[in-house]
């Protein structure tokens, strides 16, 4: 089998019948997805696969379930990460161009990759409602995002404010404290001398930033501290700056870390940032907002370089103590890996901090898989320590929609038919004294529209999808952004919960490593796909628990491979060999067929219990041991001599039992592996089913009577003697189809009644007789 050519097919197929569509006034209990819309930065990732494929088998088992599931599809091209590509695709610097230039050469360039973007995920076979699609830079997420702004802002929610933000030089913007990442980089822990003033001491400080020197505007010691006591309410002269600063008692300076001695600077970091309001200190502001000095000789360097320089002359005036090489942890921009700074600029904010413990009693209202996971979310709203900063410093993203009149200090807002709009753009004047006041000119953070798209995607289909979904699928490195975001914006908007459920996946790793483009170790799932197919990529990312990382192994992708032959190959069998059949039940079927269709039963309750539970990688296991082992290796061989030589009454009762245990392993495994299932159904299945696609079809019943547990046991012993057998058989080096006489206990007979003859049939036995279980050969 071609898989390329069938997978083609058979998306064709779903995309032409619109299988996975919406349906407005549809039949059944609509079931919500809060689709992660990943960021158009480039192809899908393995990333992408591992964990879409796994929100996907979920969607797949609910819509089989019966539900109307509402699966959007969106594209997160709104920020820094589309910014940055259009910048690489067309070699441009948007610092370079208007705004307006830049914004339409992002759009003209989105509306050339996003088609193709978007197909990787349909060749995943992800099952969504492609018609329902959002990008959080079209009109409507423009328009819904600016409205949330204003909403928060009359609540008295939002607020403006000129603070030491977190700023990234690189991308030359500030961000929030969910944007940072820790990383670990190679630098120097140097001491320094500093001359007390009107004295012949010095005192020194050990720091791996001597180029804030310039920023220096105090030096902390422990009161506690017997060696610095007597400097208390002194004066320092900064080496090479010359400022003088004084010398504070202050318990945050740690006496067993370095000298003891903590020079504040502003800002070096947060501890800065206290600081300096704490004393009311006057700031020094030597950096600029792309990352070079603006003090003294150093003036225009970058901090490296500026670094370097200062270290050099420090040891020429004989200053330097010593400096030695360290590896140390820094805060880091998660979208660039540049080390941020802290500098004062005029921003808008979300308040946040004083709800920490509404934001835990939300996080406990919404159902976490796993559970540990919630344990994350309130680890990162305990560490807290800053207002969400929603305002950024970019061309391409949702302008903030206000106008300011600083005369009459006014605030002046669109009115709700005008958005989206772009204040840059149109003129306002203040109602007070008719000046023309001056536009905003940030952007929103990227963060303010992707924490809306429940709002988003249900005010594509007109409010028949309520708040709160049923489902957001996401990552564990993002609850510290959209999932708590997402549920900080629906409590301030409408004091709701944003999702009922939150299922977290874990990372994709190569060996120990996660994969990264910085380490050179990613694999492309387009090629992936390209060797093993779609379905060997989904069986792959099935292997592994929800919120579990997953290491990728070739091996895991032909395993996947190979199921789908043995799917094939089986079914070709079963069909060659449904001669004469119609699809109905027979009157009577014989024991074994009705104690396996029992078995299979039970599998499906079991199957159906571990994906409700979002355990669809036990679901996958249970699956492949039914198939495999109970199907393929025990039951088609019992029932093949019935099938070839029995009589008619025998045969019709193999074939419905293989005909039903086979259609409803596919259905067991379509969720996981859909597009052979459908050419599976399609080819063999479709003229006898209602239903125009596996998908489409009704999820296996699993009810099982009290004689159908009774009789699950007697199976098991079959198995059990045909395995004793065929190990004899093998330790004696004879042919499976070997003739034997069999010896087996009253016991075992007992448990076989009903079923002697199929038994005699699948290992060849002329003969039982009774007594301890014995193979001879004739």
């Amino acid at each position: 089998m071609n898989f390329k050519d069938t997978e083609k097919r058979i998306l064709d197929f779903w995309e032409k019948n619109k299988i996975y569509k919406y349906s407005y006034k549809g039949k059944g209990k609509i079931y919500s997805v809060d689709t992660p819309p990943p960021t158009v930065s480039g192809n899908m990732h393995i990333g992408h696969a591992f964990s879409y494929a796994q929100e996907d088998f979920i969607a797949r088992f609910r819509r089989m379930k019966g539900e109307n599931v509402f699966y959007p599809f969106g594209t997160d091209d709104n920020g820094l990460p589309t910014e940055r590509l259009v910048e690489k695709l067309n070699n441009v610097k948007s610092k370079e161009m208007s705004r307006k230039e830049f914004i339409d050469l992002c759009l003209k360039t989105l509306k050339k990759i996003t088609p193709d973007f978007v197909q990787d995920w349909k060749n995943l076979g992800i099952s969504c409602d492609y018609d329902v699609y959002y990008s959080t830079i079209d009109d409507n997420s423009r328009k819904i995002s600016q409205k949330s702004f204003i909403e928060l802002y009359r609540k008295g929610l939002v607020y403006k404010k000129e603070f030491p933000t977190i700023w990234c030089p690189e991308c030359q913007t500030s961000i929030a404290q969910a944007e940072l990442e820790d990383k670990e980089l190679l630098s120097s822990f140097s001491t320094i001398k500093f001359k007390i003033k009107n004295s012949k001491e010095n005192i020194s400080i050990a720091t791996t930033r001597p180029e804030l020197l310039g920023a220096c505007v105090a030096i902390f010691v422990n009161p506690e501290d017997k060696r610095y006591k007597k400097f208390i309410g002194e004066k320092v002269i900064v080496p090479i700056f010359n400022q003088e600063v004084a010398i504070i008692g202050d318990s945050s300076a740690d006496v067993e870390k370095g000298t003891g001695v903590m020079m504040v600077c502003s800002y070096g970091d947060k501890y800065d940032v206290d600081a300096v309001q704490r004393y009311k200190l006057n700031p020094k502001i030597i950096f600029n907002k792309d990352g070079t000095l603006n003090s003294k000789k150093y003036n225009g360097l970058k901090i490296k370089e500026a670094r370097k320089n200062i270290l050099e002359d420090l040891k020429k005036e004989n200053l330097l103590v010593e400096s030695n090489p360290i590896k140390h942890i820094v805060n880091v921009h998660d979208k660039c890996g540049t080390g941020i700074e802290f500098l004062p600029t005029e921003q808008w904010f979300i308040k946040i901090l004083d709800k920490k413990k509404i934001w835990i009693a939300q996080g406990k209202k919404i159902n976490w898989y796993p559970k540990f996971m919630r344990k994350r979310y309130e680890n990162w709203v305990n560490g807290l320590e800053w207002d969400w900063n929603i305002s950024r410093n970019r061309h391409f993203g949702i302008p903030i929609p206000v106008w300011e009149c600083k005369k009459c200090n006014v605030m002046i807002f669109p009115k709700e038919s005008e958005l989206p709009i772009d204040p840059l753009q149109i003129k306002k004047r203040c109602s007070k004294c008719n000046e023309i006041a001056t536009p905003e000119d940030k952007v929103l953070d990227t963060w303010a529209t992707s924490s809306l798209t429940p709002r988003l995607t249900s005010s594509i289909v007109k409010g028949s999808v309520k708040i709160p979904y049923s489902l957001r699928p996401q990552g564990h490195d993002i609850i510290r952004t959209w999932a708590f975001y997402t549920i900080v914006k629906f409590y301030l908007h409408e004091k709701k919960i944003p999702w009922q459920d939150i299922i977290i996946s874990g990372f994709v790793t190569l060996g120990k490593e996660k994969m990264s483009k910085s380490k050179g170790n990613i694999i492309e799932p387009q090629v992936v796909m390209n060797k093993y197919g779609a379905d060997a990529l989904r069986f792959w990312a099935a292997g592994s628990k929800l919120g579990e990382d997953l290491n990728y192994q070739e091996k895991d992708l032909v395993t996947g491979k190979k199921f789908v032959n043995k799917l094939v190959n089986a079914s070709k069998f079963v069909f060659m060999n449904l001669e004469g059949f119609n699809g109905t039940k027979p009157r009577k079927l014989q024991l074994v067929d009705e104690i396996f269709l029992a078995k299979v039963r039970w599998n499906v309750y079991e199957i159906t219990k571990n994906f409700k539970r979002y355990e669809y990688s036990k679901a996958k296991q249970k699956i492949e041991n039914l198939f495999w082992r109970d199907f393929c290796d025990n039951y088609l061989e019992i029932v093949k001599k019935r099938i070839y030589q029995g009589n008619k009454e025998e045969r019709i009762s193999a074939q419905y039992s293989l005909y039903q245990s086979l259609l409803t392993i596919l259905k067991l495994i379509a969720p996981i592996m859909p597009f052979i299932t459908e050419e599976i159904y399609q080819t063999y299945f479709e003229k006898f089913e209602k239903e125009k696609s596996i998908h489409l079809s009704k999820w296996p019943e699993s009810k099982l009577g009290q004689k159908g547990l009774d009789n699950l046991p007697r199976f098991t012993n079959m198995i059990d003697i045909i395995s004793k057998i065929r190990k004899e058989k093998t330790k004696v080096k004879k042919p499976m189809n070997s003739e034997i006489i069999l010896t087996l206990t009253k016991g075992e007979q007992a448990a076989l009644i009903g079923m002697i003859e199929d038994l005699k049939a699948v290992t060849n036995a002329k003969e039982i007789k009774t007594g301890k279980f014995k193979v001879e050969f004739i």
